[in-house]
């Protein structure tokens, strides 16, 4: 038996594995056995270490069915041997000579040491002896002693902590001791695995794609929240979906979801049947299939062409953010003739700064049907489109309104009733609120409860300077997601938008993007049946404005310096929690569901020539399709949310 086992997790890097093996055989220390666990690589990453495998019966390939993520490999490795000292080698990184001989030599003079680590190369050309600052240890520089400790597992968390996966277990075991040489190198790329889960680029939605997870996860890296999808969707997992209405129309969801993506369910209950050809590169909040919900069939292919022949949709729905743009157009430009309704939410100005301005008008001009998510954004457009914004061709719903269902939760009492004294919250970032005005409300005793751990990171010089100006009246708090809107922020007497002036002077030409939104916190705050603190605009095309002003649902202020006394009157603020409540159910994308599904049938009534020319691409795409009605577009997998 050999004394070290080397474990070698990989998932497509055909380009890296040649120089991480050969590294492996380079070893001055030659007693080890190893294991590449292939972890379903797409690529040709099986083949070439084949070639090492023929020609080194120490090296042996495990190739698991299905992808299962990096704990799982690991744990296969592990299972796999019997040594009593484990090594790793991912194959995007790279050990020198004398880095095994190094640290098992370091393990047999510290036999209390449950683990022995190297330093490292990282970063091109920089090196340390120590944890890498900001990442902790890393697999290539380690070999530890065998114990029954094992890797977490994707089905328990996704994170890119390895303390968390297993080090810090190991370290209760005894102290890890440094070899203080430089004998591997952490190889830095972009497709390096933390990279892919952290925020705000990576996230859960680019892991998801990545790997193609159709199960929900329980995800929490270093840099981002944390997120419990078994338990934010357990209400919406049934096992067989609705049955489709005789009338039911076949969507196609192109681009992304953004957030509150299950809003899309209120489609799937009214009978309609929902397919997915979603963007590629997703940041974090780009919500793209698989969906951890429902029964969204997702194309086989990413030809646009085909995608659609495959599914046969009566209407392409394209959708959302800035992100999607190039996507959305690229599908437009390759339908075969199928209805197109374009929804945009944000942000034109973003998309003029990332230089897809052109997609963006051609798909305001193109669509057989445009969304616009504030009636400011359609009039907005039509100065840029001129002609573009027919009322029959257009339709105004914000983008990322969330499932009705997370407006059913219980309120809880508010704290002013327990102390007297006001307590505002701000759930996300507190844009416009500048720690002189924290200081400035706590002058008037007015506390701001400040919810959202990622967010907190981003914004820590902030919390800094604001606790020093106010102490003891800004308190933060970890994320809430939907579960628990409506119990934990009903504890507060208003919630904030976004603060600021408003310098477009009724000129809708002159509106950024702080006048044209309606930030995703509305329908937040309004779960939970809070007024929304906004500043007073008069004279400005500000659309939180207009719809607070048709609802009734703000408390509007000139200046900071009189929230507090527009908060203790009491008359005012109960007649707006009123309004709140009564109109709140109005944030949720259910209460528009039937309209929109108006929109997409006039949208396909008035694209009856365009619908007729993709008839005979339909037609073919009929061999998909049961005589009973049953999809065959992916036979071989589950419909994801199963």
């Amino acid at each position: 038996m050999a004394r070290v086992a080397v474990v070698i997790p990989t998932f497509a890097q055909s380009a890296f594995v040649a120089r991480a093996l050969d590294s492996l055989e380079g070893q001055s220390f030659d007693d080890w056995e190893a294991i590449v666990v292939d972890d379903a690589s797409p690529d040709d990453t099986a083949g070439i270490v084949a070639r090492f495998v023929a020609s080194d019966p120490r090296i042996r390939l495990e190739r698991l069915p299905e992808n299962r993520g990096l704990g799982a490999a690991l744990n296969a490795g592990l299972d796999l041997t019997a040594a009593a000292l484990v090594a790793y080698l991912p194959t995007d990184d790279v050990w020198y000579a004398d880095h095994l001989a190094t640290l098992v030599a370091l393990l047999d003079a510290r036999p209390e040491a449950p683990l022995a680590y190297a330093g490292l190369r990282h970063h091109y050309n920089r090196e340390t002896l120590d944890p890498l600052e900001g990442d902790g240890l890393q697999l290539v520089q380690v070999v530890h002693r065998r114990t029954e400790d094992r890797w977490i597992e994707r089905s328990e968390l996704v994170t890119d902590d390895l303390g968390a996966m297993l080090f810090d277990r190991l370290r209760r075991r005894g102290a890890f001791v440094a070899s203080g040489t430089v004998t591997c190198e952490w190889v830095d790329h972009p497709g390096q695995l933390h990279k892919l889960l952290r925020e705000p680029i990576g996230g859960i939605n680019a892991y998801r794609q990545r790997f193609a997870v159709r199960h929900p996860l329980r995800f929490h890296t270093t840099t981002g929240d944390r997120i419990d999808e078994w338990a934010r969707y357990a209400r919406f997992r049934e096992e067989s979906p609705p049955e489709p209405t005789a009338d039911g129309l076949r969507i196609l969801l192109v681009g992304e979801l953004a957030y509150n993506a299950d809003r899309i369910l209120a489609l799937e209950e009214r009978g309609h049947r929902l397919f997915g050809l979603w963007m590629p590169d997703p940041y974090w909040y780009n919500t793209v299939g698989p969906l951890p919900f429902g029964h969204v069939v997702d194309a086989t292919s990413r030809d646009p062409r085909e995608a659609i022949r495959e599914t046969r949709p009566d209407v392409v729905y394209a959708l959302l953010n800035w992100q999607a743009v190039p996507w959305a157009a690229h599908v437009l430009r390759e339908n075969p003739g199928v209805p197109f309704v374009w929804h945009f939410k944000e942000g034109p100005f973003i998309s003029l700064e990332k230089g897809d301005w052109a997609d963006l008008v051609e798909l305001t001009t193109r669509a057989d049907g445009v969304i616009h998510a504030s009636s400011e954004m359609r009039d907005w457009f039509e100065t840029v489109v001129p002609g573009a914004s027919e009322p029959d061709r257009t339709f105004v719903l914000d983008g990322d309104l969330p499932k009705a269902e997370w407006f059913d939760g219980s309120f809880a009492r508010r704290l002013s009733e327990v102390d007297g004294e006001l307590h505002t919250v701000v759930p996300g970032r507190p844009i416009g609120l500048h720690p002189e005005t924290v200081a400035e409300l706590a002058a008037q005793g007015v506390h701001l409860h400040f919810y959202g751990d990622f967010t907190h990171g981003q914004w820590r010089a902030w919390i800094d300077r604001a606790t020093a100006l106010a102490p003891g009246r800004l308190h933060l708090h970890p994320t809430v997601d939907q579960t628990g809107w409506a119990r934990e922020l009903s504890r507060y007497d208003a919630g904030w938008l976004h603060v600021f002036e408003s310098r477009n002077g009724g000129d809708i030409r002159r509106a950024d993007w702080d006048d044209l939104n309606l930030p995703a916190r509305m329908a937040t705050l309004a779960a939970a049946g809070l007024p929304m603190l906004q500043r007073a605009n008069p004279g400005a095309i500000v659309a939180t404005q207009s719809l607070a002003r048709a609802l009734g649902t703000s408390v509007f202020f000139d200046g900071v310096g009189e929230v507090a006394e527009r908060l203790r009157d009491l008359d005012e603020i109960e007649a707006v929690r009123a309004a709140v409540l009564a109109a709140r159910r109005q944030f949720s994308f259910d209460a528009h569901a039937d309209r929109l599904v108006d929109f997409f049938r006039s949208t396909i009534a008035r694209s009856g020539s365009a619908g007729r020319a993709a008839a005979s691409g339909r037609a073919t795409a009929r061999s998909y399709h049961r005589a009973d009605g049953a999809d065959r577009i992916r036979p071989d997998v589950r419909p994801a949310g199963r």
